[in-house]
């Protein structure tokens, strides 16, 4: 889909930070269990009788630090040992969807992990409940259209897997869709082909992580052994041309969360993304936020952040945009209102 809308110089900063906080736009790679902020943490923790190792928020967001994904997903699921209740789950998810609201989404399709849930006894019925419920909340009250994709945890056992998704088969009307992440190094796509097989067989949408810290053929793997509709960041896809050419002709989204790169070393700094390479390749691609209050920033922040490195321009944003509609699980008539949504914002930036 070509990008329309009027050019910014990168200098421009003011005009582009304007026009990226205004523009409408989905976000299709976040994590819920993720948006755990350390003042929630502490309150359901003391709510939920859960000790915290840490005497204030501000102690918590100073532990916030971590090397690589390995350690930062061990700090993740030390956090999530605070999340026992639907209610919990259903604050979690209301307090990220103001967030996004005010960032200009209009739609998010957001991760779960029940795996991380149900090995501390947590009823997989009650996670479910709670996320779905504040979802439907949030497009009552902000008008934010929501699809939910549960994940695999990659590290675990396929037949751990297949057992998750014979739990979610009685929520077909409330989970759209599958997913595969944690950590990737040493754990390739084509372990969990049998399983995507299967959720693609119950009418699921399947997309996963690859080519994080994995290698760009992990991206061709996800392609074609789980038959995937979307990459969850692909950033290693840069490496290979032919699968980069492949992404463009066959409009795959990568769902790519520059924050998060950064903060797990994926990527030096925000100047060697290759975000900008791949959209100019003509790649579909998607800016996210993944796990922001781990990261250091919600939607915008990660537009902001990868739109000074980069040099981006309001075409560029536009662009950016319109994928993170095209590239979402929603029916077509929902996704040409926000694209035409889009159109008229970009025409009133450049009346």
């Amino acid at each position: 889909m070509p990008a329309h809308g009027p050019d910014t110089k990168p200098t421009d900063r003011h005009a582009v930070d304007d026009f990226v906080r205004g523009i409408p736009k989905a976000e299709l790679h976040l994590h819920i269990e993720g948006t755990l902020e350390p003042e929630l943490m502490l309150a359901l923790g003391a709510r939920n009788g859960v000790q915290v190792p840490y005497a204030d928020a501000d102690e918590a967001r100073a532990a916030y630090r971590f090397s690589d994904l390995r350690s930062f997903l061990n700090l993740y699921y030390r956090g999530m040992a605070v999340l026992r209740h639907e209610r919990d789950f259903f604050e979690l998810t209301e307090d990220y969807l103001h967030r996004v609201h005010a960032d200009g989404a209009r739609h998010v399709e957001v991760f779960f992990d029940p795996q991380s849930h149900l090995v501390r006894g947590v009823p997989f019925d009650s996670v479910v409940a709670g996320i779905s419920a504040a979802l439907a909340a949030g497009e009552r009250a902000l008008g934010i259209s929501s699809r939910l994709i549960m994940c695999f945890l990659r590290d675990e056992s396929p037949r751990g897997a297949l057992e998750v998704l014979d739990k979610a088969l009685r929520y077909r009307d409330l989970i759209a869709g599958v997913g595969l992440d944690s950590a990737e190094v040493g754990h390739p796509p084509g372990d969990f082909a049998a399983v995507f097989a299967a959720a693609r067989e119950a009418g699921f949408a399947a997309v996963a992580h690859a080519g994080e810290e994995g290698p760009a053929a992990y991206v061709t793997e996800a392609l074609e052994a789980l038959h995937v509709s979307r990459i969850d960041h692909g950033v290693r896809a840069i490496d290979d041309p032919a699968l980069v050419a492949r992404l463009r002709d066959e409009r795959v989204t990568l769902t790519m969360c520059p924050l998060s790169n950064l903060r797990l070393g994926v990527v030096g700094s925000l100047a060697e993304h290759p975000l900008k390479r791949l959209l100019d390749a003509g790649v579909a691609v998607t800016v996210n936020s993944d796990d922001p209050a781990y990261f250091g920033g919600y939607l915008v922040d990660n537009y902001l952040a990868v739109s000074a490195a980069l040099g981006l321009t309001r075409t560029d944003i536009a662009a950016l945009a319109r994928n993170s509609i095209a590239g979402s699980l929603l029916p077509a008539a929902r996704r040409a209102e926000l694209l035409a949504e889009i159109d008229g914002y970009v025409a009133a930036a450049e009346a």
